[in-house]
């Protein structure tokens, strides 16, 4: 016998919501027409809690929350999810977006403060909201069918809890491929007591575009990967140079999938010695600096000499981008929202959903700031504007792309953040597995379904252990912890961490926050292929 996970309730969407709605939603019935897979596919969204785990709803949630204090300021916040046209610079596309924006609007609030955030769902099917990257309360976390209901078709549904830990983060769906489109936002929690001096902040927000490109969706691109449509990984041209191996991680690479024929906006071969071997799934037809392409780029002004904050956050769905800022050195402070031991580099690599916090001090001029998408022969851009000059050209490449690159087990934990020193009580060993030619990624090759469980105990020190069979590399997410990377000592605090192509990836983390919690690569398409799986807490 299982018992029902006691999901909070979604209401209907009523008149005052719909009059305040920013966003018409004309055109939702031609984008729920293209549509090719279900919104929960995936997800869960029938899932069950076997008894002997803890409810995302159950006492033990709501005693953590407790613990993390009184909630403080109330900071309430309304945001829409429907179709809009979207301009992203020289080429419109039907898409759809939080608040008719893209990126959505920044949510911003104080550590200590609770977060009362309600979705309206304008969309033409279900959708939910995850917060990338916080400890909250598991039952607020936005996965269908394990920790709430879908958010339905003219319903709304209100997010509300308290916001414990300072960082940059961002929030998006976690239904079907719903995040490779417009929906996604950066959510920004500022430190009370702030130790960094600065006098600009700039939050980027990278990504990769193909919906509403010639009809293209994202479920469409996922129903050709499944259909083996998808270009092989095999020879081909690369961008990425030689760099050291990352600690604890193989830059080796095994055997390739043949290379069937497939549409143009699938992987033709395309390489990274960076990566350890494949790049990606998806040649996309755009890449992204806050919503906008390279020969349109967004533009940030500051003045000379001033100390900037730059906020980085990789909404890609398929693509690692390795970003520098032209003329600059990068003063990396945090990494996933956590303070690290400041280091100085020239280019950093973000694979999907991580972040890092850098400073620089501003010149004089004009600079490009390029995203790489790396082995995909294309970059994203945006503009740092001091002074009086030319915009760069869309293709330009600083020359510190190909200098110092910082990855993050280059990095040390700040001392107060640093996870202190203890041996696990439970190791947790999963197998990355599956590959392009069937499309059947998935942990220990079990493709994720919603009664999934790896237990672990409140109070315990749990060691995941990451090894990577397959030929392509990983981007790891784990839902509501930090861990760190135990490869590594003093190694960073992060949520999502890169598994290189047969390596292997150790981290450690305090199991402190019951619930059952989503553990899955971000690549889009490899989750919703099925590379997921839940850590359960027994009760």
């Amino acid at each position: 016998m299982r018992d029902i996970p006691r999901f909070p309730q979604t209401s209907p969407i009523g008149r005052r919501t719909l009059l305040g709605a920013s966003i018409a939603t004309a055109g939702t019935g031609v984008l729920a027409a293209c549509s090719g897979s279900g919104p929960d596919a995936g997800h869960g969204s029938h899932g069950a809690l076997p008894r002997g785990y803890v409810d995302p709803a159950g006492p033990e949630v709501a005693a953590a929350e407790r613990r993390r204090g009184p909630g403080g300021r109330l900071r309430e916040v309304s945001l829409t999810a429907a179709a809009t046209r979207l301009d992203l610079g020289g080429r419109t596309v039907r898409s759809w977006s939080y608040g008719g924006e893209l990126p959505g609007g920044e949510v911003r609030v104080t550590a200590g403060d609770t977060l009362a955030l309600t979705l309206a769902n304008q969309l033409p099917e279900p959708t939910s909201l995850h917060w990338h990257g916080l400890a909250l309360r598991n039952d607020m976390d936005g996965v269908p069918g394990v920790t709430q209901r879908p958010i339905a078709p003219g319903a709304d549904f209100t997010y509300r809890f308290k916001v414990a830990h300072p960082g940059t983060y961002w929030f998006h769906p976690h239904s079907g491929t719903q995040q490779d489109r417009g929906l996604y936002a950066p959510l920004v929690v500022d430190d009370p007591k702030e130790p960094l001096s600065y006098d600009k902040e700039w939050v980027v927000v990278l990504d990769d575009w193909v919906d509403g490109v010639d009809g293209s969706t994202p479920d469409a691109v996922l129903k050709e990967l499944r259909a083996g449509m998808g270009a092989g990984h095999g020879s081909g041209g690369h961008s990425g140079h030689g760099m050291p191996g990352m600690s604890g991680m193989s830059m080796t690479t095994g055997t390739k999938d043949p290379a069937p024929s497939g549409p143009s906006r699938m992987m033709m071969g395309a390489t990274s010695d960076l990566l350890g071997g494949d790049a990606g799934d998806v040649a996309y037809p755009y890449y992204l600096v806050n919503g906008r392409t390279p020969k349109a780029p967004s533009s940030f002004r500051a003045r000379p000499g001033d100390r900037i904050r730059i906020r980085f956050v990789n909404a890609g769905g398929d693509t690692a981008f390795r970003v520098a800022l032209g003329g600059h050195a990068m003063t990396v402070t945090h990494t996933d929202g956590y303070p690290v031991r400041h280091a100085t580099t020239d280019a950093l690599l973000l694979g999907m959903g991580e972040r890092y916090d850098v400073l620089v001090t501003a010149g004089d001029g004009v600079f490009p700031l390029t995203a790489l998408a790396e082995g995909k022969k294309a970059s994203a851009l945006a503009v740092l504007r001091t002074g009086a000059g030319a915009a760069p050209v869309a293709s330009v490449r600083p020359k510190e792309l190909d200098g110092r690159l910082l990855t993050a087990d280059r990095l040390r934990a700040a001392d107060e953040v640093a996870l202190p020193a203890r041996e696990p009580d439970r190791t947790v060993e999963l197998q990355l597995t599956g590959g392009m030619a069937a499309y059947d990624w998935a942990f220990d090759k079990k493709p994720y379904t919603a009664d999934q469980r790896h237990p672990v105990r409140a109070g315990e020190r749990v060691r995941l252990v990451f090894a990577n069979s397959t030929a392509m590399w990983h981007p790891i997410h784990l839902h509501g912890h930090t861990f760190s990377l135990a490869n590594v000592a003093g190694g960073p605090r992060k949520d999502t961490a890169i598994v290189l192509p047969n390596g292997t990836l150790t981290v450690d983390f305090d199991a402190d926050n019951p619930g059952l919690w989503m553990l899955h690569c971000h690549n889009v398409y490899h989750s919703e292929a099925g590379m997921m799986t839940v850590l359960g807490y027994r009760s």
